[in-house]
């Protein structure tokens, strides 16, 4: 069984900037995926060939959006990115909300590590 765990990242930059990374084809396929399609309403992510297939659940301009694979039976389940300011510094957090097996768990971290690495490459952090 899969379960839920949220990951937090500071990223000096500007909501509407970093929502641009996260919403959109272009800016997932500068560090999310090799490539990104929108067909039919329907994220189609690419990663050495092989291809996966979102659709976007919820979303709110500059603040969130959740993506469900579609592969995924488990409705319930999702990944988010969440853009969180905080109001007395004005630092800007991007939380990950994702769903993993236990055993897998720490894979699934080191893999969103390394994909923020790249996020933070493609804006010039």
């Amino acid at each position: 069984m899969k379960t839920k765990y949220e990951l937090e990242y500071t990223l000096n930059t500007s909501p509407n900037f970093l929502f641009s990374r996260l919403s959109t084809p272009e800016g997932l396929s500068e560090w999310f995926a090799d490539d990104v399609n929108l067909k039919r309403g329907k994220f189609h992510f690419i990663w050495e060939g092989a291809e996966q297939e979102a659709s976007v659940i919820q979303k709110k301009s500059n603040k969130y959006i959740r993506f469900h694979w579609e592969d995924d039976e488990d409705q319930e389940q999702y990944f988010e990115f969440r853009i969180h300011t905080d109001e007395l510094t004005g630092d800007v957090a991007l939380l990950i909300t994702d769903f993993a097996e236990e055993e897998e768990k720490d894979d699934a971290i080191d893999l969103w590590d390394t994909q923020i690495s790249e996020l933070k490459q493609a804006i010039g952090l």
